[in-house]
C-alpha cells in the first residue's frame, strides 16, 4: 500500500484496526509512534547497486487505554510527516513488536482493516549468482475450467 493509498482509506473511515498476519488484531490502545522515510542504498549479490525509499510506520502497544487513534489524527501526522520530511508517494512499511524483536510487515487492507502481510528475503540476482529459479507447474487449461485454482504464492503464476 501507498501512502495516497492509506490516505483515501482513511478519509473514508470512522475507526482504525490493524489486523496481525494470523488474524489477531494490534491492541486498539496502540499509537503510531513514528512516520518516517527510510532509505536503503545497497548493492546486490550480482554486483548492481540499487536504492529503495519505503515510508515507516512504526505501532507501539501502549498501556494507555483511555486513548485510541482516530483515523483524522493519522492523517494529521501523515500530513505532518509529509511536509516535514517530504515524502514521496512510496509504498508503506510497519514496524509492530513481536514476541522477541520487532517484526515489519507490508501494509494492506481488506474488511474495512489495515492488514500487515508478512516480508519475505529474495534474492534479487539470481540469474548473476548462479540460483537456478524453479520451474514453473504446468497446468492444464481444462484443469482451471473445473475450478481448479492458482496460489499466488505457489510459482505457477
Amino acid at each position: 500500500m501507498t501512502l495516497s493509498e492509506i490516505k483515501n482509506y482513511l478519509k473514508n473511515s470512522e475507526t482504525i484496526a490493524f489486523q496481525l498476519p494470523d488474524g489477531s488484531f494490534v491492541p486498539e490502545h496502540f499509537h503510531v509512534t513514528e512516520v518516517g522515510k527510510t532509505t536503503k542504498h545497497f548493492i546486490d549479490c550480482g554486483g548492481v547497486l540499487r536504492k529503495e525509499e519505503r515510508i515507516n510506520f512504526q505501532l507501539w502497544n501502549a498501556n494507555d487505554y483511555n486513548h485510541r487513534l482516530h483515523p483524522e489524527k493519522l492523517m494529521h501526522i501523515i500530513e505532518l510527516s509529509e511536509k516535514t520530511l517530504n515524502l514521496k508517494d512510496v509504498e508503506i512499511e510497519v514496524e509492530f513488536q513481536g514476541n522477541e524483536t520487532i517484526n515489519k510487515y507490508f501494509l494492506g487492507y481488506s474488511n474495512g482493516n489495515f492488514v500487515l502481510q508478512n516480508t519475505q528475503t529474495a534474492c534479487l540476482a539470481e540469474d548473476a549468482c548462479g540460483i537456478t529459479p524453479t520451474e514453473k507447474p504446468k497446468i492444464k487449461l481444462s484443469d482451471l475450467q473445473s475450478g481448479y485454482s492458482c496460489d499466488p504464492y505457489s510459482g505457477c503464476c
